[in-house]
């Protein structure tokens, strides 16, 4: 399982299921539930389900991604396109603090034990 690390305000949004589309500036081709990180805590998982490349100016008009249209194109800034990452099925789980490797910015691989206790969690 990878862990997608994601910032406050966003994390609670997503687990909120007000923010449906995860704003990237890369692709990915990671699907299936991932732990969402923030501060070195897992506070909960959520399913990719697909990936959309979507134009700057045509992405900030959508809501999909919970955040303002100045938001989007600041971020978009210089770009043609941006990657909407589709999201689905948000659950919390009680915080568990882990190791981030140095440098991690985008993913983290979670360990073994900590995936078998989240697909516990989530039942």
């Amino acid at each position: 399982m990878h862990g997608l690390i994601v910032r406050k305000p966003y994390i609670d949004l997503i687990l909120a299921g007000k923010k449906r589309w995860e704003i990237r500036r890369t692709n990915t081709r990671i699907r299936g539930r991932v732990a969402l990180i923030w501060d070195g805590t897992i506070w909960g998982t959520v399913e990719i389900v697909d990936v959309l490349e979507i134009p700057v100016e045509e992405l900030a008009k959508h809501k999909e991604h919970g955040i303002s249209e100045e938001e989007v194109l600041e971020y978009g800034k210089g770009r043609k396109t941006l990657f909407a990452w589709v999201l689905r099925n948000p659950r919390r789980v009680k915080p568990l603090k882990i190791s981030i490797p140095r440098g991690a910015r985008i993913w983290v691989k979670i360990p073994k034990e900590v995936e078998e206790w989240l697909r516990s969690s989530g039942r």
